[in-house]
């Protein structure tokens, strides 16, 4: 995994990180980024391009060979041969079977070997149970992709695993590229051809988990390729999204994912699909873990795996869902649907019931349902009686069934600058009126650029109205529960918000060290916790303000440094071992005379020697006026490397658990939308009377432990601010304590 390589690249970067020249032949001409571009290099080592391989001939290839081809009954590899075939005749691809000992498989000549097929092929399939030895001939044939079926490998534990590092290491040497092991057939499915629009290009790691998406194909949405990535030895989920997300046919890319190979990888990719404005919508399993890890600081404790990935994903605009049924509405309406003139929704329905429930939800969920003016209202009211609410959500008591009326409502909604969708649930059919609603919405869909979404919400699912009215228009999103329509707008609007803004991270990370990273680098001891002076010390290197302090290793001295400092002091313990000092009674606070200094040294170091705590002096701090504390730290991901948090602080840090996670490289709007994630961001804008505080400095601390995490990625493993007070506005903020823990 790249995050620990600690600066070097993995070969997981292989294909996509071309050495400068050094990599074989194969392996370049695969690629659509030249090799120059894909040497830079951010600070931490990691790279800021990713090639895109040329997957043109995998899923077209001109030739096929099938390696251990059968026409004999009842042998597995036959049913797969068949399909193969099948498959090649539909996309025009001549197909060779390979076998040694047959001189022909359903009709057509066998090659006893790869070396003797009569061409050079695009593609080879593998029908045997070790594709290991084979990898070799292929290289030698110059054979562009594999495909390899066989299992036993990584998904069943140690052995399996050393295994697939042969293969994976095999494949690396050869230049050509390989889907699986332990895939499937799915990526030679028949897909419909008579369908228009833009597609969904479909990503699983689990061959059936994809069914879903697959099978929307018969309500009318394309479906353009399927990637079943398997173990993923080389080929993986990121070289997938990075090639369909340049494919123009494309409208959305749906994944199912149960894990990453690598992080950096993944999110040159989404940053991929992000410039191009093609929406990811992932499935990613393993919200359960907790991402368990031995750690000193408090931000290791808060940040778990699950919640590193939910970050990285959103921060590079991947839409994550839960369910495959979430996965396939969303992908779908992201897919069709234009870019939204308003994001102000009008919930319309038959019932005020229906629609102040359905409004409930959708407000709860974040979407916006503006007021319609006075205007609108009476406009409005022209066809739907005075007595009925019609402000938003939109109650028509009826649509109407006899004559025009209800396309005129329809009309007259959309027509609002405010609004951008409309969104009419039918909790259950009730014709004609459900019927002629139906039709009306999809007329009325036909002739607008505003998005019109129908939740159809009975079980049946065989209505005329549903099945031939709604699904037969591409203009309209339908959907079965009012949950998948909301959660679908959602990240409709999300998307577009997000796309219209997105600037790349990549483009601005930092490549040179900084003048603070040789200062920060000498402070550096290996294997050791710093203590916190030596940790104020590296915070100071980056420009990050600590309060005026000096260590001190006498009664006398605590004295003298009090009044260097000036009054009053806090005065606190100091060692390489030392975490949390206050539940020790290593921290005095308030002190404002010599005595009280004095007293408090003697009383520090007795509590040390009595806990039998090493400590390298007593710290005598200046004492800083309140504000609000954070916490802003740095813990090493074993996905994606260094990850910056930010949080409330103090004492109850862990009790509150307020906090937000990025993942380098990021820029100052990441870093504010952090802060806008916090359930106690009010706190910031100052609350009962309070006034604000200095949020730019904040963010300018955050920034500056981002670039800390960037150059120190080789030496640091965990870094802890906490707490940092932030002092009002104009005033900056201010380290209290800090905690760092070395490689």
């Amino acid at each position: 995994m790249l995050g620990s390589t600690h600066g070097t690249l993995t070969t997981d970067f292989r294909a996509r990180v071309v050495a400068c020249g050094e990599e074989s032949h194969a392996a370049v001409h695969s690629m659509t980024v030249d090799a120059a571009a894909e040497c830079v290099l951010d600070v931490s080592g990691r790279p800021l391009h990713a090639a895109v391989p040329d997957l043109d001939r995998f899923f077209r290839p001109a030739s096929v060979a099938v390696i251990g081809a059968s026409d004999a009954e009842g042998r597995p590899n036959t049913g797969i041969t068949r399909q193969l075939i099948g498959w090649a005749e539909r996309v025009g691809a001549r197909l060779y079977p390979v076998h040694p000992t047959r001189e022909s498989v359903f009709g057509r000549a066998c090659s006893p070997s790869v070396a003797e097929l009569p061409e050079q092929v695009d593609l080879a399939v593998l029908l045997v149970g070790d594709p290991l030895p084979v990898i070799e001939e292929l290289a030698q044939a110059k054979v562009r992709f594999a495909v390899a079926f066989a299992s036993g490998f990584a998904e069943t534990g140690e052995e399996g695993a050393a295994a697939q590092a042969r293969l994976a290491a095999a494949v690396e040497r050869s230049g050509l590229r390989l889907l699986g092991p332990n895939t499937n057939l799915n990526a030679f499915e028949r897909f419909r051809d008579d369908l228009d629009g833009p597609a969904i290009a479909l990503i699983t790691q689990s061959g059936h988990q994809g069914r879903p998406v697959y099978t929307l194909q018969e309500l009318g949405v394309r479906l353009s390729h399927w990637a079943p990535t398997g173990n993923e030895a080389d080929l993986e989920t990121a070289d997938f999204i990075s090639y369909f997300s340049q494919r123009p046919e494309v409208g959305a890319i749906a994944c199912y994912v149960e894990g990453l190979k690598d992080g950096r990888s993944f999110l040159l990719a989404a940053d991929r699909a992000a410039r191009a404005g093609v929406p990811v919508v992932a499935v990613k399993v393993g919200r359960t873990e907790t991402g368990a890890r031995m750690a000193a600081s408090h931000t290791g404790k808060l940040t778990g795996a699950d919640q590193v990935v939910d970050a990285a994903m959103r921060q590079f605009g991947v839409i994550r869902v839960d369910g495959l049924d979430e996965l396939q509405d969303t992908a779908t309406l992201l897919a069709r649907a234009r870019k939204p003139q308003a994001e102000g929704v009008v919930v319309y329905s038959i019932s005020g019931g229906t629609g102040a429930h359905f409004s409930d939800l959708a407000t709860g969920a974040g979407l916006s349902l503006p007021t319609l003016s006075e205007a609108k209202q009476r406009e409005l009211h022209e066809w739907i009686p005075g007595y009925l609410n019609v402000a938003n959500p939109v109650d028509n008591g009826g649509h109407p069934v006899g004559d025009w009326r209800g396309r005129k409502i329809i009309d007259a909604i959309l027509a609002d600058p405010d609004v951008g969708v409309l969104i009419c649930p039918i909790t259950g059919p009730f014709p004609p009126m459900s019927d002629k609603l139906a039709q009306d919405l999809v007329d009325a869909a036909e002739t607008t650029d505003k998005l019109v979404c129908v939740v159809w919400g009975s079980p049946v699912g065989t209505e005329e109205a549903y099945r031939t009215t709604l699904l037969g228009s591409s203009r309209v999103a339908t959907f079965r529960t009012f949950g998948n329509c909301i959660t679908a707008v959602k990240a409709y609007l999300d998307h577009h918000r997000f796309a219209a803004s997105y600037r790349s991270p990549f483009d601005e990370a930092p490549r040179t060290p900084s003048p603070s990273f040789r200062k920060a680098q000498a402070l550096m001891r290996p294997g050791h916790q710093l203590s916190e002076h030596a940790a104020k010390q590296l915070l100071r290197a980056y420009g990050i303000r600590v309060p005026r302090e000096q260590l001190v290793t006498s009664a006398a001295a605590s004295v003298r440094a009090a009044g260097l400092v000036g009054y009053p002091v806090v005065m606190k313990a100091s060692g390489a071992q030392l975490a949390h000092k206050t539940e020790l009674g290593l921290v005095k606070v308030g002190l404002t005379s010599a005595s009280q200094v004095r007293d408090a040294y003697r009383e520090l170091t007795d509590i040390a020697r009595y806990e039998g705590i090493e400590l390298d002096g007593i710290l005598v701090c200046q004492m800083v006026e309140r504000g609000v504390e954070m916490m802003v730290g740095v813990t090493q991901d074993a996905l994606f490397g260094p990850t910056v948090t930010v949080g409330l602080g103090g004492v109850l840090v862990e009790v509150l658990h307020d906090a937000a996670v990025r993942v380098p490289p990021f820029g100052e709007d990441q870093a504010r939308s952090m802060l806008g994630e916090l359930r106690g961001r009010a706190l910031l804008e100052g609350v009962r009377g309070g006034p604000p505080v200095d949020v730019d400095a904040l963010v300018e601390v955050v920034l500056r432990v981002q670039r800390m995490a960037l150059e120190l990625d080789d030496d640091l493993t965990e870094l802890d601010i906490n707490p940092l007070m932030v002092l009002g506005r104009g005033q900056g903020a201010v380290a209290l304590d800090a905690l760092a823990v070395c490689r």
